[in-house]
């Protein structure tokens, strides 16, 4: 059974694969670049507390698809995680460091625009240089921690309509997603302004990488859950919706398994590990 589930959104995920896989970005205010120092990126630490939201995936019911439970988790220990999404200029920095692969090559390098056409294995290598460069442990956020440091600017994807009918519910979240702005143009920092905890651009036009896998679980009448089944060949992004993309894909707009509409661009910022 999972073996056929990986098959068939692994046919889907292969239509539309975008563009070439290295091309030389467009550098502008290159001289920026380097100077870019490897002490670290802004960092803003947010304090333990309890999150309540809907957990990701797809969730059957009765042999129908059913809406995702509310699931609050706790976070026992500070969250530190990067201010800002990574920039342009320092993952190219990455890239000139032989360590990641090149952006596309109509992405701008900048130092105040975030990385964006990037694909989940692009950020999870950038994560490893930067660890290496400041000796301090860097990686995705998981699913749930993003949408603890989202604060308010996360969008519960929930719909409030009858199991019963599953097609109302893709139909409702296709058009709710629909109506958000098309603006593709990657902008400066702090465009979109800050959240409570004081971290720029969540939930705009950037979705952003998480290390959460793609799972499809199974609840029997009582609402527990009685089987998951993992496809990590597709990860969770968030941003002004929830989506799950292909982990190769670096432009979710021509194809990889967007959830409803395609988030328009993709990029990340990184959770900084607490030693212990």
């Amino acid at each position: 059974m999972l073996l056929a589930f990986k098959f068939k959104l692994a046919v889907v995920c292969i239509i539309g694969v975008a563009g070439p896989t290295a091309m030389t970005p467009i550098l502008t205010a290159l001289h920026q670049t380097e100077s870019v120092k490897f002490g670290g990126p802004a960092l803003t630490e947010i304090a333990p507390g309890t999150v309540s939201y809907r957990d990701s995936g797809d969730h059957v019911r009765n042999g129908r698809q059913a809406e995702a439970p509310l699931t609050t988790v706790r976070f026992d220990r500070p969250l530190t995680i990067m201010t800002h999404q990574v920039s342009a200029a320092d993952y190219h920095a990455c890239v000139e460091d032989h360590a990641c692969r090149a952006l596309d090559r109509d992405v701008a390098v900048a130092v105040d625009r975030p990385a964006v056409q990037v694909s989940w294995h692009d950020a999870v290598a950038y994560a490893g240089w930067l660890s290496r460069k400041t000796g301090h442990s860097y990686r995705l956020p998981t699913d749930e921690e993003w949408v603890y440091a989202a604060g308010t600017r996360f969008q519960d994807d929930g719909i409030t309509i009858d199991d019963n009918d599953p097609s109302r519910r893709w139909l409702a979240r296709y058009e709710r997603e629909a109506g958000l702005s098309e603006d593709a143009s990657v902008r400066a920092f702090g465009s979109f302004g800050m959240n409570e905890h004081g971290l720029a651009d969540l939930a705009g036009n950037v979705w952003e990488w998480t290390s959460t896998c793609f799972t499809r679980k199974v609840r029997d009448n009582d609402g527990h859950t009685i089987k998951t089944s993992a496809n990590c060949g597709v990860r969770v992004a968030e941003g002004a919706h929830r989506a799950y993309v292909t982990d190769f894909i670096r432009d979710a707009r021509a194809g990889g398994c967007a959830s409803g509409t395609p988030p328009t661009n993709l990029g990340f910022r990184l959770v900084l590990e607490q030693k212990s």
